[in-house]
Order: structure tokens, then C-alpha cells, then sequence
């Protein structure tokens, strides 16, 4: 799937947010609103990742959702 859709269905993708990675708070959901950039960002701040460690894992995370 692509961050296009992911962002058009954020709301319904925020479960499989949270279970993925579940020190993000509703509010850091809230605030990402399915914006990759940011969403990365909230990645590094709460699990260390460097930046390219953070899109490796969206990009997985957007590779294995079911369209």
C-alpha cells in the first residue's frame, strides 16, 4: 500500500499502528495524521531509530498491508 492511501485511511490503519509500535500514544497518532515524514520523526523520538533504521520500517510496515 502506498502512503497515499495509508494517509487517506488513517484512521482505520491506526490499530495496526499501535500494535506494530506500541510506545506511540494516541496523541503522536493524532498528530501524525498518516504523515510519513512525521510519523518517522515519532519513530526516532520514542524507539532511538536512526533515520534510515525509521523508513526501513515504514516502508516495510506500508509493504505489508493488505491493500
Amino acid at each position: 500500500m502506498n502512503w497515499d492511501r495509508i494517509t487517506g485511511n488513517w484512521k482505520q490503519l491506526t490499530g495496526k499502528v499501535k500494535e506494530k509500535w506500541g510506545k506511540l500514544t494516541d496523541d503522536d497518532l493524532t498528530v501524525v495524521a498518516g504523515r510519513r515524514d512525521q510519523l518517522a520523526g515519532k519513530l526516532q523520538e520514542r524507539y532511538g531509530y536512526a533515520k534510515d533504521q525509521a523508513d526501513r520500517e515504514l516502508d516495510e510496515f506500508a509493504r505489508n498491508l493488505k491493500p
